[in-house]
């Protein structure tokens, strides 16, 4: 376990190539703002800045992301899949990005997340959702999908239960069959239908209000629901997670509480701060290192859960 206060692009520095079973990257958007954090119940705005999200131009920014890009291709072992997290800001370019840098047939697909935060569309329609890209590290290998857990299933319908599933098992398990191409398959009622492409259950108001104990007062924070989803469909026990834009740390604590080691990095101290603030109240025990020239890991303060009788 690790948290490394460092740009990406340095990435490779603290894990090996072909190491890592999940990157989840939540980078900036290309927005045109500055973010900053709340503290206490005041406004993000009038808050530490978290990170600047200016560019000079969309080629710039997507420049920047390439080079991040590249690195953690060379970080995903075979089986390793990339998540990457944009909006429609940037999302069509990067994508083409991806399939220079990944290959096109490495490209597994895409999930519309809807954050659930109402949306602003006065000239056309407002964007109610984000999307993240996923990428293969390698077509041919044979890349994670928990297609069965639990969390990537939802309950079928009651009309459905009630009109296919009439049949059980020697268990009384219901189920019902089908018949494709000369095979048939067999569902059961209570494994639920895979959930699909489009997340709409994973509000981001579990996370981005003083309300809630999740909250960090982090900017973009993404709610913890979602990450354990994410790494739950593509990592099993003991499968390296990365993240290398960490921001407060959500890929880092549903990689913890799962089972997986992981290693996140973030360039801003106040992230690095935040995270390692809220893996530490958590419980997880972590490495803290970095070199940034701001301080890096040695200007965070904070208490380190012990381990084994020393601290970590």
């Amino acid at each position: 376990m690790k948290l490394v206060h460092a740009d990406a692009v340095d990435l490779l520095t603290h894990v090996a190539p072909k190491s890592a079973m999940l990157a989840y990257l939540d980078p900036p958007f290309a927005v045109g703002a500055q973010f900053g954090a709340r503290e206490g119940r005041g406004h993000r705005a009038a808050g530490t800045v978290a990170y600047d999200d200016r560019w000079p131009s969309l080629d710039a920014y997507l420049a920047w992301l390439s080079a991040r890009l590249a690195v953690v291709r060379e970080a995903l072992s075979t089986r390793g899949t990339m998540w990457l997290h944009l909006d429609q800001r940037a999302v069509h370019e990067a994508k083409a990005l991806c399939d220079r840098l990944f290959g096109r047939a490495a490209f597994l697909g895409e999930i519309i997340w809807v954050p659930g935060n109402g949306s602003k569309g006065r000239r056309g329609p407002g964007m109610s959702h984000q999307t993240l890209l996923l990428y293969a590290r390698e077509r041919a290998g044979e890349w994670v999908w928990n297609a069965k857990d639990p969390a990537l299933r939802e309950s079928f319908a009651s009309t459905s239960l009630a009109m296919h599933f009439k049949k059980a098992d020697g268990g009384g398990r219901r189920f019902r069959e089908r018949t494709i191409g000369g095979k048939t398959y067999r569902y059961y009622a209570d494994e639920g239908r895979a959930l699909g492409s489009v997340w709409a259950d994973c509000p981001a108001m579990h996370c981005n209000t003083p309300l809630r104990r999740e909250t960090t007062g982090y900017p973009t924070q993404k709610p913890l629901k979602l990450l354990d989803r994410i790494v739950r469909a593509s990592t099993i026990p003991g499968g390296l997670v990365l993240d290398p834009f960490c921001g407060s740390g959500t890929t880092l604590l549903a990689a913890a509480a799962l089972g997986r080691p992981f290693v996140g990095c973030d360039v801003g101290a106040l992230a690095i701060r935040t995270t390692a603030k809220r893996l530490a109240e958590s419980g997880v025990a972590f490495e803290l290192a970095g070199d940034r020239a701001s301080g890096g890991a040695r200007a965070v303060q904070v208490t380190m859960p012990t381990v084994s009788g020393r601290t970590r």
